[in-house]
């Protein structure tokens, strides 16, 4: 009870568990800005407990704060990955770098080949078998959340950027 845990990479706090099961509460606002109103009974989701203090990092920072959804454009076989190509919100695609960091659907994962605002993500078979991404068909929507050190150095930058 009260413990933060990522669903589909949506930092949400428990309200009620059972054997098995936990229950949380969404407001307007996680369902307006999440793809998570999309699941239904039975769906598979990514679970993630927060971290803590002394723990281990691997891969970059993700705080399950979604800044929005993106949608599955298509997907592809190359030399034993699965190559996913989505596609965001254009006013977001300054947050693409190649071999920078996203989060999608609470997996962390490493941008390749941004090309306006789509790109792709190669995932090797153990991270396809370990989270719902199979699930995922073309049209899918998914939750992002964009690497924070970028969002900090954006919004740190601005007033000096917009002094030309």
């Amino acid at each position: 009870m009260g413990e933060s845990v990522a669903v589909n990479g949506v930092c949400l706090t428990v309200v009620s568990m059972s054997l098995g099961s936990a229950e949380f509460d969404l407001s307007e606002e996680t369902l307006a800005r999440t793809a998570l109103a999309r699941l239904e009974n039975g769906s598979r989701v990514n679970l993630e407990r927060a971290l803590r203090p002394m723990d281990r990092l691997g891969g970059h920072w993700v705080q399950g704060h979604v800044d929005g959804t993106g949608v599955l454009v298509s997907t592809r076989e190359h030399m034993g990955s699965t190559v996913f190509c989505f596609e965001i919100p254009r006013d977001s695609a300054r947050y693409l770098v190649d071999k920078g960091s996203i989060c999608i659907d609470g997996v962390s994962l490493t941008v390749v080949a941004p090309q306006g605002n789509c790109f792709e993500v190669w995932v090797i078979p153990h991270t396809l078998v370990a989270t719902n991404l199979s699930d995922l068909r073309p049209g899918s929507p998914v939750n992002l959340e964009y690497d924070i050190v970028a969002k900090y150095l954006e919004r740190m930058g601005a007033p000096w950027l917009a002094k030309g």
